[in-house]
């Protein structure tokens, strides 16, 4: 692939790429901003090794869904503070977001439940693809987005 054909097809997938990790990150711009340029970078990076097998916002989601999941684990880590956030204000998640309720409670799913809640109901995203992005197995898909939904439901008390 060359550079302009990468920069065309990112062009076209570059909104989608930025809703997805805005929802995965609750809401927090900062994040999604950071988690995106890595991403990308890391795409250009392997874009060598693309094939058209598969769809390219497939392809660029796993990339992305893959540096989220170090990004939290990497914060969780190194961030003493991370494990007191269970205590969500309101301020922590984009004030111009109309879901704000709907972030808090995605922030406090673990990763891998959020990101499959994400890309099914916010991207939709056949289950299938979830587990191809995820490097899953469909019922262990299938698991994420069960436990998520109970998990939402209590949180959000629908």
């Amino acid at each position: 692939m060359t550079r302009e054909q990468f920069i065309a097809l990112v062009k076209r997938e570059q909104e989608a790429l930025r809703g997805f990790l805005l929802a995965l990150c609750c809401g927090n711009r900062d994040d999604a901003d950071d988690i995106a340029q890595d991403a990308l970078v890391k795409a250009y990076l392997a874009s060598s090794d693309y094939r058209d097998q598969c769809k390219f916002r497939s392809w660029l989601f796993k990339i992305a869904h893959n540096t989220f999941l170090t990004y939290v684990s990497n914060l969780r880590t190194h961030d003493p503070i991370y494990a007191a956030d269970e205590k969500l204000s309101n301020a922590t998640t984009d004030a111009a977001f109309e879901h704000q309720d709907l972030y808090l409670a995605l922030r406090t799913l673990p990763p891998k439940e959020r990101s499959a809640i994400v890309m099914f109901y916010m991207n939709g995203y056949q289950i299938k693809e979830i587990a191809r992005i995820t490097d899953q197995s469909e019922d262990a898909v299938k698991k994420q987005l069960s436990r998520g939904r109970d998990q939402l439901k209590a949180k959000l008390k629908i």
